[in-house]
Order: C-alpha cells, then sequence, then structure tokens
C-alpha cells in the first residue's frame, strides 16, 4: 500500500509477483488490516475478487450509519460505487467480500454477540444489493472485540454462535508476507483519526479564545490586498520557524508522547495565526510546497498540531491543516494517512475543494509525482516573477473517481479462495440524490473564499471517512458512492 511512485490498478498487481492464498473466513479476517493499512472500527469495508482464483481488486470503506433506516440506500450506493469503479479501472468484479467491522460500546452493556446480530440485516443489504448488479458477495464476515463471524456460513461446527477468535496479530503467514513487502499496519483508524482530533482538555478553551482574538485584528488587515499579501508572508515565516522548532526538539517515544511534545511547542497566538492564515488558498498552495525531502517530516507535525488546535466553533478551520496533512501523507507514499486525513477534513468542510480533489486521486491511485512536479513549477516561475494557475489545476475534476485502488500493495499478490451463496437477487431501483446545500459563515477569516472555487454538483467518488452520526447517515453516504457524486476524497 506504500506507492509513492507507483498506482495500481483494482485488477492487482504483475503476474511474477509471489502469491498468497486466503482459503477461509479467518485467513480472510486477518488479512483486512494489511489489505487497508489500519484496523478499521465502525466500519463498512468490501473488496472486489477477480478471475477464477479471487484476485483482490479495488476495495472502499465508509462509516456504518448509526441510523438503520439509512441501510438500504447505503448498501444500494456501495454495490454500486465499487462495481462501476472498478469496470472503469478495469474488469468487472466476478465477487465481493463484505467486512462489518464495530466492537461493543464501551459505555454499554451489549456483547459482541449482539454486534454482529445487529448488523446482520446490513449485511443482507449488501448481499442483495450486489446481487441486483449480477455480482455474487463471497463472504460477508463481522469482526468485533476480537472475534469474526461470516454471515454466509451456517455451519456451527466452523462457524459457532459465539464466534472465532481472530489470530494473535503478527502471527498468520499474511502477516509475515506483509511484513515482508514493507507493509504497515498503523493501529486502528479510531487511533488514527484521534491524533488529529480537537483538543478536549480545558486548553481548549483558551485556545479558541485566541483564535477569536487573532480573527478579529486579522479581519480588517485581509480586506486590504497589500496587508493580505503581507498576512500571507508572515504565515508562511512563522510557519518555517515552527518547522524547524520543531525538527530541533528531542525525538519522543510514542505517538501520543509526540503529539504531545509537538503542542507543547506551539503556543496558543502561533497556532491561531497559523490556523487563520492557512485559511486563503495562495498561502495554503505555497505551504503545499513543504512536501518531500526535509521538510516533509516537520511539516507533517505541523499540520497534525494545527489541526488539534481548531476547537469549538472553529472546528471548520481544520479542513486547510487537515488537507495539508493528507497531502504530505500522499506525497511521501503513506496513503493509509492520507485517507484518513482527507476525510476528516471533509468532515470539516464537505465542500473543500482541494481535499476532494486529493482525495479523489489518492482512490484513483494516481501518482501524486504529478502534483509536486506543479508545486516545484510554481515555486520556480514565482522566483523568477511569472504567475502560476494554482495547485487545483494539476488534479482531476471530481465526480469521476472509483473504488480504491487494489489492495495488497506491493511485493505479495493476495488471492481469496472461498465459497458462499450470493444474496437473494431483486431489482432495486437506484435512487439519484443531488448533494444537500449548507450554509457558508459569514466571519471574514473563514474558508468562505475557498468555495467559490467549489462545483456544487460535482462530488468524487471512492468511499473514505467516518461513521455518519445519527441524522446525517444519508448526507455522509452521498458523499461516498455515484449515486450522489459525493465522496470523503479538495481545495
Amino acid at each position: 500500500m506504500n506507492k509513492h511512485h507507483e498506482s495500481h490498478g483494482s485488477h492487482g498487481l504483475p503476474d511474477d509477483d509471489p502469491r498468497l492464498t486466503l482459503r477461509n473466513p479467518a485467513e480472510l479476517a486477518d488479512a483486512l488490516p494489511y489489505l487497508m493499512g489500519f484496523h478499521p472500527t465502525d466500519s463498512i469495508v468490501m473488496v472486489a475478487l477477480h478471475g477464477r482464483r479471487g484476485r483482490f481488486g479495488g476495495r472502499l470503506r465508509l462509516g456504518i450509519p448509526r441510523a438503520a433506516g439509512e441501510w438500504p440506500h447505503v448498501a444500494e450506493q456501495l454495490a454500486e460505487c465499487l462495481v462501476s469503479g472498478s469496470e472503469r479501472r478495469g474488469p468487472r468484479p466476478d465477487g465481493i467480500i463484505v467486512f462489518l467491522c464495530r466492537d461493543p460500546d464501551r459505555a454499554g452493556d451489549m456483547t459482541s454477540s449482539q454486534v454482529m446480530e445487529g448488523l446482520r440485516p446490513l449485511a443482507q443489504l449488501l448481499r442483495t444489493a450486489c446481487g441486483t448488479l449480477d455480482v455474487p458477495v463471497l463472504e460477508a464476515l463481522c469482526i468485533s472485540d476480537g472475534r469474526y463471524w461470516s454471515y454466509c456460513c451456517p455451519d456451527a461446527r466452523c462457524c459457532p454462535p459465539e464466534g472465532n477468535v481472530l489470530a494473535m496479530p503478527g502471527t498468520s503467514v499474511l502477516a509475515a508476507a506483509a511484513t515482508f513487502a514493507g507493509l504497515q499496519v498503523r493501529g486502528s483508524l479510531r487511533e488514527m483519526e484521534a491524533r488529529l482530533a480537537p483538543w478536549r482538555r480545558p486548553a481548549a478553551a483558551d485556545q479558541e479564545r485566541v483564535l477569536a482574538a487573532a480573527e478579529e485584528a486579522l479581519v480588517p488587515r485581509i480586506l486590504d490586498e497589500e496587508e493580505r499579501l503581507r498576512v500571507g508572508r508572515e504565515t508562511l515565516d512563522l510557519a518555517g520557524r515552527v518547522m524547524r522548532r520543531l525538527s530541533g526538539a528531542p525525538p519522543a517515544t510514542g505517538r501520543t508522547d509526540a503529539d504531545a511534545l509537538d503542542d507543547g511547542l506551539i503556543a496558543h497566538d502561533e497556532a491561531a495565526a497559523l490556523v487563520l492564515g492557512l485559511q486563503d488558498r495562495t498561502t495554503r498552495d505555497r505551504a503545499a510546497e513543504w512536501m518531500e525531502g526535509p521538510d516533509a517530516a516537520p511539516a507533517q507535525r505541523l499540520w497534525r498540531a494545527l489541526a488539534r488546535r481548531c476547537v469549538g466553533r472553529y472546528g471548520e478551520h481544520a479542513a486547510a491543516p487537515l488537507t495539508l496533512a493528507g497531502w504530505v501523507a500522499w506525497s511521501t507514499g503513506d496513503e493509509p494517512a492520507a485517507r484518513v486525513a482527507l476525510g476528516l477534513a471533509l468532515r470539516a468542510d464537505p465542500d473543500y475543494q482541494f481535499a476532494q480533489l486529493l482525495h479523489q486521486a489518492c482512490n484513483q491511485g494516481l501518482d501524486p509525482e504529478a502534483l509536486r512536479r506543479c508545486l516545484r513549477e510554481e515555486r520556480r516561475e514565482r522566483e523568477e516573477g511569472v504567475s502560476a494557475p494554482g495547485v487545483e489545476a494539476a488534479l482531476p475534476e471530481p465526480g469521476v473517481s472509483a473504488a480504491e485502488p487494489a489492495a495488497a500493495g506491493r511485493g505479495v499478490v493476495v488471492e481469496a479462495s472461498v465459497s458462499g451463496a450470493a444474496g437473494p437477487v431483486r431489482r432495486l431501483k437506484a435512487r439519484r440524490k443531488s448533494p444537500g446545500s449548507r450554509n457558508d459563515s459569514a466571519a471574514a477569516t473563514s474558508p468562505a473564499n475557498r468555495r467559490d472555487a467549489a462545483t456544487a454538483a460535482a462530488r468524487p467518488d471512492g468511499v473514505e471517512g467516518g461513521t455518519p452520526a445519527a441524522g446525517s447517515a444519508r448526507r455522509g453516504a452521498r458523499r461516498t458512492g455515484r449515486a450522489g457524486q459525493r465522496d470523503g476524497t479538495g481545495r
């Protein structure tokens, strides 16, 4: 999955790569985090299979909608997105594997078996939706609290009601092959998102007050064109100083300690100035040039830290640093981290075009070198006094993406040898939903200046993002499939 300079289609890797065959539900469940690059939590994951041997192809992920009433619509969208996306990239899938991942709520008394039973209707809806498109679901697994169940196998001898225990991490043949191929599992999706989430500590109130004061002081400055340009230069100069400070700090042991160290190295007023300054598109595009070489690591740390400072009513402002964090991750070959950051950017601001375009390009398996080359050219032309069109011109227009590219990563081709019946086939009428409208903030430093370039009726496909909250599941689903032309992958 680490594809800095290569792109894989949904029909897999070259034929001379070594093959690893997964023959039963246990091996499929064990493979999931290696397919995604992390342990998906509260997620629907669908993987396309191709050919007689069931070669893994495109895949997609969506957070499980909390409202069960949204499940039929979401199931139709996801099936259509995976099948049509695979067809755009190559052959039509010959089968699909479905994973439903949800752990019991720690605050509740529900068991993992009850979670599995609660998701059974969703599994059946997904099987039906895929069957309607004449692509059978060959296996549907529920993974919950260290156990797995098959929704397709009725034999209690191999699939008991209490489920089967997952293999210990790192002990399977696939784990060994993945390690040999250089694949990494970065923990759970929840842990990855937590590193980018706004502060929920007492200091958040202080940060919000400083953001408000900085915003009030900034408004009269950005109304004047010359002052606006000066603010942009000040923002970039400050970002450079903070990056050098982060680079010179002693290394921390774990990710939590590293994030806490970075937070402690950035003052409230510095964070406020940077967060607000990055709302300007020109300034943000200049910041995106810190994408490779020795600049990439401190830039990534800075963008993550700034996303955590977008607290309270400034949550929408996180779209800029989150998009920059996703861009640096993609540019340096960390596609799972890129998709998570870009999905969160679109959760903060669904109309943030740079995040939309990047997420779509990442999902399509495009090479980030095209955008890196554009940014290098912009820097050169700026130094020569020539105006440049902006980084968004180097990315494809939204609305034409496919499902995520092939799964197994470099060096190993994974095939599935599974059996199972497709769900009952019945013709379902695809429902087409137009994108919902949203109110723009009136604040002068809000991301409103960024929305001018957004195309309201076109959104990228390819599903990657967080779990839609209750009451917003349909809106979240529309962002993920062709039916709504909206995604989690912008500006």
